[in-house]
């Protein structure tokens, strides 16, 4: 499945300056989290305009390439495309001009984003079981829910494993020694010893005794003085017995240090950084869900949503609820679906209704990027419509001091998560959801009536007194060429008719005409491309090339605007035939009937080889 993403992986390493300048790579939901050796060498203008990119950010000394929910298969691809440096202790990311604080967050990052699926997971089986025990399908008492509750708290319990593998992953060093290391913290005899009671000292050097299950700090600063001391061994020790005593010194210095010091000092702070959750749920947690669920989307563009995750489980962790990014993130993903959904209903542009509704169902189930960086970002008035209703339901959510009771997706199916012991705490999120689902859908609603072109394009082929009826139409050729059935050109998406039916024509002339009379919907900016809309509803879109949106315009003239009515044979565009071959671009051309779903069949004559303009090139049947 992922072999189809080869091009785009080759590429993308290839535009952030080599494998040769990549220090390590991860993966959240829908990005790329590269650690680059020199972000300058990343040709960020260049990766956004690759084709399956949605964008391309930097934040926190990251660079980011947003491609959404199938990021999975692109990393898979991109991966076979680079080699990490032999030695794996070199700090090369310590070479990037990143301060210190940037490298915190991206270590945090880092460690933190391979294991959210797992935590999510987890999170939706303690889901699944309050949705049982609501309907009276499943007893607290019974046997079952004392199993599946168990597996859905494991991953907390020994989150230090977890934890201790991703982060030497990060930070370079033996992840197995580092699941060791872990296992020192949660081993049973430790916590007996704290059970007894008595003092304990090893070496003289007494210890403090603490639970480190469910523990974040404690592990992260023992992986974090393991990535210093092991190399240290691995230097000084001859490589006849590096094999043995590397790993002994490690255990049992970073073993030491890890009981000693680090460790409770880790707990020390994880203490009062649970008073000060505490505080704030007492005093302030409305200010937090409002500030998360305004700005969400914020975070979301620069990559910075992630950063927050480990506050939000040493909270969960150590008090059984959260309320740091659950409520908040959940009414703004809600938000930017409704946005994107109203948009969709709104406009007439077959391919913005097509990417707005996709987008919208996702960002519903808690996906938000497509949304965000498809419809709602470019458009402007639906992300502010979005942040304003998001505001207005996030504000409601923190007066009634809303949280939840496990992590997982922001989205509807994470509503389970907030069923609690207190009934009115899942009515709240859900009151929460209406608040905003309806302000954002009402505020996005009225904005389209500025903003949204389409109405007015409508108003000029739609007479006041009479609507356009479905019927048999003919569409000339706009381009003089050789006729290419749709399923034989070089392109997936418009060979499987997924944008509708039509054909494509190899252009032996570079202009484009008016195919019948009717309107310009859409001209994109590149001019590579447009959208027409004939008098008798035919939408129809005359893409020239394939990935010709790369040449930003170049080699292209056009003579009509969004809105204009055209008239059959009019010149729309111009290109440059030869230049666009030379660069090395395809342009076989397709002519889609973009809403064929409104008709019985679109029918094309692919039996003679060569059409000039004008010949009948469609018939599209009622």
């Amino acid at each position: 499945m992922s072999q189809k993403y080869e091009k785009l992986a080759q590429e993308i390493v290839e535009k952030v300056g080599g494998r040769e300048n990549i220090s390590t790579l991860t993966h959240c939901m829908t990005r790329l989290r590269f650690a680059l050796n020199d972000n300058n060498k990343a040709d960020q203008k260049a990766i956004k305009a690759l084709d399956g990119v949605i964008d391309a950010i930097e934040s926190g000394g990251q660079f980011q390439v947003v491609i959404g929910t199938h990021v999975e298969d692109v990393y898979t691809e991109v991966i076979k495309h680079f080699h990490p440096a032999e030695n794996s202790n070199d700090k090369t990311a310590d070479a990037r001009k990143v301060s210190v604080f940037g490298k915190l967050i991206d270590f945090v990052s880092g460690t933190f984003s391979p294991i959210v699926p797992a935590i999510a997971g987890a999170g939706m089986i303690k889901a699944l079981l309050a949705l049982l025990i609501l309907f009276g399908w499943l007893s607290k008492e019974s046997q079952t829910y004392y199993v599946v509750n168990f597996m859905s708290d494991a991953i907390f319990f020994f989150l230090p494993f977890l934890l201790s593998y991703s982060a030497a992953n990060k930070l370079k060093c033996s992840p197995v020694l580092a699941l060791v290391l872990a296992g020192i913290l949660l081993h049973p005899n430790l916590s007996q010893l704290r059970t007894d009671g008595n003092e304990v000292s090893v070496f003289g050097i007494p210890l403090t005794l603490v639970s480190y299950s469910s523990s974040v700090v404690p592990i992260l600063l023992t992986i974090w003085a393991q990535s210093y001391i092991e190399p240290i061994f691995k230097k000084i020790i001859p490589n006849a017995v590096k094999i043995i005593f590397v790993p002994m010194f490690t255990i049992l210095v970073v073993g030491l240090i890890s009981l000693t010091v680090l460790g409770p000092l880790g707990s020390f702070f994880g203490t009062y950084l649970a008073m000060g959750f505490d505080f704030l749920g007492s005093h302030g947690s409305w200010l937090i869900i409002f500030l998360i669920a305004t700005f969400w989307p914020i975070l979301v563009m620069f990559g910075l949503h992630h950063n927050i995750v480990p506050l939000s489980l040493t909270q969960i962790t150590t008090l059984g609820y959260e309320n740091i990014i659950g409520p908040g993130a959940l009414v703004s993903n809600i938000s930017q679906g409704v946005a994107a959904l109203v948009v969709g209903w709104r406009t007439k542009d077959s391919a913005s209704k097509q990417i707005a509704n996709s987008s919208g169902i996702t960002g519903l189930m808690g996906i938000t990027e497509a949304a965000l960086y498809g419809v709602n970002l470019p458009k402007k008035y639906p992300l502010i419509a979005a942040m304003i209703g998001a505001a207005s339901g996030g504000l409601y959510a923190g007066l009634m001091n809303v949280s939840r009771y496990a992590t997982g997706a922001s989205g509807i199916p994470a509503i389970p998560l907030y069923i609690g012991d207190n009934i009115w705490n899942l009515y709240n999120i859900l009151i929460a959801l209406v608040i905003t689902a309806v302000v954002t859908a009402v505020i996005t609603y009225f904005l389209s009536l500025k903003y949204e072109k389409d109405l007015i394009i409508q108003a000029t082929i739609i007479s006041e007194d009479e609507m356009t009826t479905i019927k048999d139409s003919v569409v000339m050729s706009p381009i003089k060429g050789a006729i290419i059935p749709l399923q034989d050109i070089q392109d997936a998406a418009f060979a499987s008719e997924a944008m509708g039916k039509g054909i494509a024509i190899e252009p032996g002339e570079g202009k484009v005409i008016a195919p019948f009379n009717g309107v310009v919907v859409t001209l994109f900016p590149k001019k590579h491309a447009m959208g027409l809309l004939s008098d008798d509803g035919v939408e129809i879109l005359i893409h020239v090339g394939l990935n010709t949106v790369k040449l930003n315009g170049k080699y292209f003239e056009a003579f009509v605007e969004e809105g204009q009515r055209i008239t059959k044979g009019q010149t729309l565009l111009t290109f440059d035939l030869e230049k666009i071959k030379q660069e090395g671009y395809i342009t076989q051309t397709p002519v889609i009937v973009t809403n064929t779903y409104l008709y019985s069949d679109v029918i094309t004559d692919s039996s003679y080889r060569n059409i000039d303009f004008n010949d009948e090139l469609l018939l599209v049947k009622a």
